[in-house]
């Protein structure tokens, strides 16, 4: 006669009615995600409020691909802190991002994209990620931070170019509400570079290089009038068929001249 001393119970630690029995994970108990676990012992306190900040970024896209830029200038409060910091990354031969919000929140976030890009590498399928998919799992990730009550703070603009050479451009804000469109912005640049782009659009056809690289040293050059958390230097990423990478740092021309009339302060 058989000995079943050692045989488990069936469905031992099976699954209540109507739901799914855990093959993988058995008895081990359920972790909660990394940043809602319990720092101290006073709790976990969520970010309620960015602290180190990133101004605008503005994209153009162009008849062959796409341009992105972006200041060099984190602000601690009021404070212009960090003066030499990039906000513009490339990600892969296909993909630039360009963040602005809480730095922290977009180191993080950009930590997060390169380990998901390690992974691909380590399919060695031929597939890379393509723009509008990144774009597609950051309002993904950001929405579900968002849902969990701690956002990242941070809006992204994504742009890049297909396996078919066709440009993308598009903007994920910090609730995962995203769009594309032939020129997107955050920050200030929403008021101040967006109408400017836009009555400079041909009716019939886009941009040429020229004409997007001219409407970015224009645009950054009213932004750094205008927005008192940006800086004269900035860098532009550009992504086409023919090359992507992150140029500069570039310098506003800066002409004060005008100050002189200036009255009434």
């Amino acid at each position: 006669m058989m000995n079943n001393s050692f045989a488990q119970p069936m469905w031992q630690n099976g699954p209540a009615p109507g739901q799914f029995y855990n093959f993988i994970a058995g008895n081990a108990p359920a972790q909660l995600p990394r940043e809602l676990t319990t720092a101290g012992p006073y709790g976990t306190k969520h970010s309620t409020a960015a602290i180190t900040t990133g101004s605008s970024v503005l994209g153009i896209k162009f008849d062959g691909g796409v341009l992105v830029a972006a200041d060099t200038l984190v602000s601690y409060g009021s404070l212009a802190r960090y003066q030499d910091i990039d906000r513009v990354f490339k990600i892969n031969d296909k993909i630039l991002i360009g963040g602005s919000g809480d730095f922290a929140d977009i180191q993080s976030i950009k930590r997060n994209i390169d380990q998901k890009m390690i992974e691909d590498q380590c399919c060695n399928d031929g597939v890379i990620m393509k723009p509008k998919a990144m774009a597609t799992w950051l309002t993904r990730v950001l929405y579900n931070r968002r849902s969990r009550m701690n956002p990242l703070y941070i809006d992204v603009v994504v742009g890049g170019i297909d396996e078919n050479n066709v440009p993308f451009l598009g903007s994920v804000d910090l609730r995962g509400r995203a769009y594309d469109d032939y020129v997107v912005a955050t920050g200030f640049a929403r008021h101040l570079a967006l109408p400017l782009v836009r009555e400079r659009k041909p009716k019939d056809r886009d941009f040429t290089f020229e004409e997007a690289s001219n409407l970015i040293r224009e645009s950054m050059k009213v932004l750094y009038y205008r927005d008192t958390r940006s800086m004269p230097r900035y860098t532009v990423g550009i992504c086409s068929a023919a090359d992507c990478s992150i140029k500069g740092p570039f310098k506003v021309e800066e002409n004060w001249t005008f100050a002189e009339t200036v009255e009434g302060y």
